[in-house]
C-alpha cells in the first residue's frame, strides 16, 4: 500500500518519539519514525536513554499531539506511568501516551498500563499501515487557543497556531517573565548539512547557561518536510543535550513546503518568543542551505529576521571555487569553521579566511570543534555573540569560565 499523504490544507500530526532511560535499543523506533514520516506525520525524535522529565519537557515545548515510547529493556509499567503522571501534574494531561515493545510488553502489562494512563500499546506483528491509520484516526487535532495553558505550553501552542496559518497570527497576551521583560537578541545559524550546526548551537547554549544563571534561551530548529508525503523527521533535539535545562525552550519546525530554508511560520515564531519577554538569546537554525540561500533576509529581500547571522562550515566544502559561490559568506556577521579536529581543517582555515578577507568587512573566522566539550574555539565564538548582543560575560564579580573575544 502506498504511503498516505497529509492534505496540504491540514497541519500535519506531530508525534514525539523516544526510548526510555537505561534502554539503548533504537532500531525499532528508527523504523517507526521513518514510517510515520512516510505517512505525512512530523516526528520529533528525542533519542534513546531518555528520562521521563526530558520526555515531558519536550512534549510540552513541541506541543505534540501524542508521545510514542519504544521500550525493550523492561521497567515499562513504572516508566510509562511516570511519564503520564508528570504530564498530568504539569497540567498537560491532554497529551496522550502510546507505546510498543516487541515481545517485552505483554497484554497483561498493557491492561495495567492503561489503568495508569497509557492510551494503547502496539504489539509485535501489528501491520505498519494499520498502525499508521490508527494513529492518525486517534490523535489528529486542530491546534486551537487554550487559556488553561501556561508558560512554555502557552508559547508552544501559539507557535502551533501560526504554523497552521503563517499568514495571520496574534502574539501571546501574557508575559511569562517574573521580572521586567527582556530584550531578545536573535542569531540566525545557517550552513550546509553536516557542518554540525545543531551540536555547535548546543555548546553555545551551555556557555549561555553558565554565564547567565537567571536568563533563558530559545532555540528554533528548522528541518525539511518531505516533498512527497509532507511528513518530516525533526531530529535536532537528539543533539540538544542542554535543552534538558528548564531555562531552555526548544521548538522544532518543519518547512512544510517553504523553500527558504525556514518554515513559513518562523518569522511569527520569532516574534512570539521575542514578545513573550522570556528570552535573552534566541537561536534560529535553518535547514542545510545551498550556495545562493538567504534564509534570514540579510541581503535586503524583506525585513531582516535576525540581529546577527552565524554561518557554519565543515572542512570538507569542496575547494576554493565552492567557497567563492557561497553568498552568505559575503554578509555573515560571524563565520565558524567547525569540526577542526578533521585533517583538512588546517587548509580550510587558510582558504576561508582568505575568502573573508576579500569581502573587506573585517570578518573573523572562528575555528571550533563543537563535538568536544569546553572547546576554546566555541568559548571565543560565544564571547563574540555575547559582545554583539550585550549579554553578560561576568557574574558575581567572577569572570565567566571561557575566553572573551579578543576583538
Amino acid at each position: 500500500m502506498a504511503a498516505a499523504s497529509t492534505p496540504r490544507n491540514a497541519a500535519p500530526l506531530r508525534i514525539l518519539t523516544a526510548v526510555p532511560v537505561c534502554d539503548g535499543h533504537d532500531s525499532a523506533v528508527t523504523t517507526i519514525n521513518i514510517e510515520l514520516a512516510r505517512h505525512g506525520i512530523e516526528v520529533i525524535y528525542l533519542g534513546y536513554h531518555q528520562s521521563a522529565a526530558a520526555i515531558v519537557r519536550a512534549a510540552i515545548q513541541e506541543d505534540v499531539n501524542v508521545v510514542g515510547l519504544s521500550s525493550y529493556n523492561g521497567g515499562h509499567i513504572v516508566f510509562f506511568k511516570e511519564v503520564c503522571d508528570q504530564l498530568r501534574k504539569s497540567g498537560n494531561a491532554d497529551i496522550p501516551v502510546f507505546g510498543g515493545g516487541g515481545g517485552t510488553i505483554t497484554h497483561a502489562d498493557e491492561r495495567v498500563m492503561q489503568r495508569q494512563g497509557t492510551d494503547r500499546i502496539y504489539f509485535a506483528g501489528t501491520p505498519l499501515d494499520a498502525m499508521m491509520a490508527q494513529i492518525k484516526k486517534d490523535y489528529a487535532r486542530v491546534a486551537k487557543p487554550n487559556r488553561k495553558f501556561k508558560g512554555d505550553r502557552a508559547l508552544a501552542r501559539a507557535i502551533s497556531i501560526v504554523e497552521s496559518a503563517p499568514a495571520r497570527y496574534s502574539l501571546p497576551t501574557t508575559r511569562y517573565s517574573n521580572g521586567a521583560a527582556r530584550r531578545s537578541y536573535v542569531v540566525g545559524v545557517a550552513g550546509p548539512g553536516g557542518a554540525g550546526k545543531s551540536t555547535l548551537i548546543d555548546e553555545l547554549t551551555s556557555r549561555f547557561l553558565r554565564s547567565n544563571p537567571t536568563g533563558r534561551i530559545a532555540l528554533l530548529a528548522n528541518d525539511p518536510s518531505h516533498p512527497d508525503s509532507g511528513g518530516a523527521i525533526l531530529g535536532d533535539r537528539v543533539s540538544a543535550i542542554y535543552a534538558q535545562d528548564d531555562r531552555v525552550f526548544f521548538r522544532s519546525l518543519a518547512t512544510r513546503g517553504s523553500l527558504t530554508g525556514l518554515s513559513a511560520a518562523a518569522p511569527a515564531a520569532i516574534d512570539i518568543l521575542k514578545q513573550s519577554g522570556e528570552f535573552d538569546l534566541i537561536f534560529v537554525e535553518s535547514v542545510g542551505v545551498g550556495q545562493e540561500s538567504d534564509p534570514f533576509r540579510i541581503f535586503g529581500k524583506g525585513p531582516k529576521l535576525v540581529d546577527a547571522t552565524l554561518f557554519v562550515l565543515a572542512p570538507y566544502y569542496g575547494g576554493l571555487i565552492q567557497l567563492q559561490k557561497i553568498a552568505l559568506l559575503n554578509g555573515a556577521d560571524l563565520v565558524a569553521l567547525n569540526k577542526c579536529d578533521h585533517p583538512m581543517a588546517h587548509t580550510a582555515k587558510a582558504e576561508i579566511q582568505a575568502r573573508l578577507d576579500q569581502n573587506g568587512k573585517d570578518q573573523v573566522l572562528h575555528p571550533t570543534t563543537a563535538a568536544k566539550h569546553y572547546d576554546p574555539g566555541v568559548d571565543t565564538l560565544y564571547a563574540a555573540i555575547a559582545r554583539l548582543g550585550g549579554l553578560d560575560l561576568v557574574r558575581g564579580g567572577e569572570k565567566a569560565c571561557f575566553m572573551e573575544d579578543p576583538a
